[in-house]
């Protein structure tokens, strides 16, 4: 293994044969992790599970689920806020003093540009902040400032509650405005130059970012939060869970994020290592492109519900890493659907497949993340789904490479994973039950529309329905049964919801890994 560079740190990793014991420095974290999903880093585009882990440690929204209780909304750039329900509006208070890491102050005017930035790049995460309402033309009457007051308005018949939620998400991030639009270039406002670059108020800011290689952070002295114990953090691209675990073993890395249940169990016996597991929200499916004739018949999708050998994978190649679930909404949330009704049964998918009029043998190009757990999930499914004449050719990309096919529609078969955009229902909801305009010139960051699937209009008005009541107890209802409907018929297979296992040095604390990639925070890591 060849030792690690770079100009910020030349001695933070050791050889592999140095002895099982940290040779990182005290103050600086080294993180093994696949990283090669991101696409990008703007936090007005980013929306890929390492980029989120890297907006929620550099950037800071008004509010946020903070890494002292990533369970409780708390106050983020703004002190305080009051709500009007009946005028829909949430009116917040700044905090004094805080500062961007260039020195600049933190103005109601960079809140409205930051957000009127995400609504005119209108990229993929662009939704979360336009199901309000917004739009190019008119951000500027919905969001006013009045010194270090900012009022948010809305349209729509939904309560604070999920407003406060929608801006407590990754594109209501707060960038410096003053430096962003200096580096501005062919009208981008300032994206190309975001995507190398950092303009937040967070605990850390950016020092370099490669792709597919590395990411490196720096500690924010003046965080309003308090500094963090780690003046660095260096997140080491490495796809291989081997890899990862040697350099744990090593001493080259503090902490290891992406290893086989195999591997997990093999660091049982190294009393310098140890395992935490943290709860995902991250639902992991198999879909199917209705651009593709043959994968359009509801008797195909039915059938591929019992061609998943759901309970195989979690007691061997998962184990430890997922838990059977079968709707789209996590468990463990209020509003979920924890009724798992599919089981492997090669019988009655052949039965379903005939009686459906199904053309067989079919062959289906299904792409995967180049990485576990994928590649062995996709092993798994291949062999499952052979017996009833349906053959899986596995086609392995980059992370970024896979996202990028599926956002464009050329995929056939999907093997990918979905996690909240926001903690409220609606988000899973919108993005596995609804579909505005199934066009391919009318993009959206849903599983629906990238699978050119359009739901039933029942369906699409009840995922509507369910946004607007006010009844908590009716609304939760409504959640459930979406669930039940997309459960029955969809070309979504929904199978596993995550359990991520990280492995670290055991010396490392404070390690905060919430339920969604949003909830990932370095701030408050020691090494004691």
């Amino acid at each position: 293994m060849s030792i690690f560079r770079t100009t910020l740190a030349v001695s933070l990793l050791a050889l592999a044969t140095a002895p099982a014991i940290a040779a990182t420095p005290d103050d600086a974290l080294v993180v093994a992790q696949n990283i090669d999903d991101i696409v990008t880093i703007d936090p007005a585009t980013a929306y890929e599970f390492s980029s989120g882990e890297y907006v929620a440690n550099v950037y800071d929204p008004l509010v946020r689920y903070d890494a002292a209780d990533p369970s409780k909304l708390a106050p983020g750039l703004a002190s305080e806020w009051t709500e009007d329900a009946a005028g829909k509006s949430i009116t917040f208070t700044l905090r004094d003093g805080v500062t961007f890491t260039s020195g600049n102050p933190v103005t109601g005017e960079d809140v409205l540009g930051s957000w009127k930035r995400v609504v005119k790049l209108n990229d993929a995460p662009a939704f979360i902040l336009t199901q309000l309402g917004w739009t190019p033309e008119n951000i500027g009457e919905m969001v006013k400032v009045d010194g270090n007051k900012v009022t948010a308005k809305w349209t729509g018949d939904f309560s604070p509650s999920f407003v406060l939620n929608v801006l407590a998400s990754r594109p209501a991030s707060v960038v410096d405005m003053k430096t962003v639009m200096s580096h501005e270039e062919n009208g981008d406002m300032g994206k190309a130059w975001l995507n190398q670059h950092s303009a937040g108020t967070g605990p850390f800011e950016l020092v370099n970012f490669r792709p597919a290689e590395m990411l490196s952070l720096k500690a924010n002295p003046n965080y309003f939060g308090g500094a963090p114990t780690m003046q660095k953090v260096v997140i080491r691209h490495v796809a291989e869970a081997a890899t990862q675990r040697l350099m744990l073993e090593s001493g080259d890395a503090d902490m290891a994020k992406n290893l086989t249940p195999d591997q997990i169990a093999g660091l049982s016996t190294n009393a310098s290592i140890k395992v935490e597991t943290y709860p995902q929200a991250a639902v992991h499916w198999l879909s199917f492109n209705q651009k593709v004739e043959a994968l359009t018949n509801p008797a195909f999708w039915e059938a591929a519900r019992y061609l998943v050998d759901y309970k195989g994978m979690t007691d061997t190649i998962l184990k430890g890493q997922m838990e059977i679930h079968q709707a789209f909404w996590p468990k463990g949330f209020p509003g979920a659907l924890n009724d798992t009704p599919f089981t492997y049964d090669v019988a009655k998918a052949k039965e379903i497949l005939e009686k459906g009029g199904v053309k067989l043998p079919l062959t289906i190009k299904m792409d995967v993340i180049n990485a576990n757990p994928f590649n062995d999930m996709a092993q798994a499914l291949q062999q499952s789904f052979a017996p009833a004449g349906i053959n899986f050719e596995i086609v392995p990309g980059t992370g970024s490479q896979v996202i990028t096919k599926y956002r464009a529609r050329t995929h056939e078969a999907m093997l990918l994973y979905w996690g909240p955009d926001f903690m409220d229902p609606h988000s899973n909801a919108y993005a596995f039950a609804h579909n505005a305009d199934n066009a391919d010139d009318k993009y959206a960051s849903t599983t629906t529309w990238r699978n050119a699937w359009m739901p039933p209009k029942e369906l699409n008005d009840k995922t509507m329905d369910a946004l607007k009541e006010q009844d908590s107890t009716k609304r939760l209802k409504l959640y459930e049964e979406l669930q039940k409907s997309v459960q029955d018929s969809s070309p979504i297979v929904v199978m596993f919801q995550e359990v991520k296992q990280v492995a670290m040095n055991a010396k490392v604390t404070g390690y905060v890994n919430g339920a969604i990639s949003d909830f990932v925070y370095y701030r408050l890591v020691k090494k004691n």
